[in-house]
């Protein structure tokens, strides 16, 4: 594991509580959160809640994002954009091909993988411990404006400025050599 800290080029924003009942902050995934190339993999996405989100939150954002993997970029596997303020829970799953499980008028983007869904953990073999850090954003607009087939790279610039406060929590896999 590196020091990379994907947060510390970002302007500063006020924390909130992000609660999982699939993964505790700090521990390792499950099988089911690891990619479904991985043996036993199953590319669920994690049941999330949240709470305490700053006043004039407008609408919400979800991300996953790995900054250790081997890319020189890190590793996208999910984003979600334009979640209403009047949702504060994602089920199990949500993030499925078709994202039955995510609110009226949230929408997918494709992530690193160019699928607009969840896609699980799947550190190379060997490589060592990677974190994973699942971000519940703030944002003081109800609609970010970006396209949904945009990436989530532009979907975070584009936040950069909107963003009221910040929710996460700090999942871990590794594959063994």
């Amino acid at each position: 594991m590196n020091a990379n800290d994907p947060f510390a080029r970002l302007p500063e924003a006020a924390s909130f509580t992000v609660a999982s009942t699939t993964i505790t902050d700090g521990a390792a995934w499950s099988p089911e959160q690891f990619s479904s190339g991985v043996p036993g993999g199953k590319d669920i996405s994690p049941q999330l809640s949240w709470s305490g989100a700053p006043e004039g939150t407008k609408s919400y954002a979800v991300t996953i994002y790995d900054p250790d993997a081997p890319t020189g970029s890190g590793f996208w596997h999910w984003a979600v954009a334009d979640i209403p303020t009047t949702v504060t829970e994602l089920p199990e799953g949500a993030g499925d091909d078709t994202g039955s499980g995510l609110p009226e008028g949230a929408f997918q983007l494709p992530n690193d993988a160019r699928a607009a869904r969840f896609i699980g953990a799947a550190p190379p073999a060997g490589h060592g411990p990677h974190r994973y850090f699942i971000v519940v954003h703030a944002l003081d607009v109800e609609h970010i404006g970006v396209p949904a087939d945009t990436t989530p790279a532009f979907l975070g610039f584009t936040m950069a400025g909107h963003i009221l406060g910040r929710a996460v929590l700090t999942a871990t896999a590794e594959t063994p050599a």
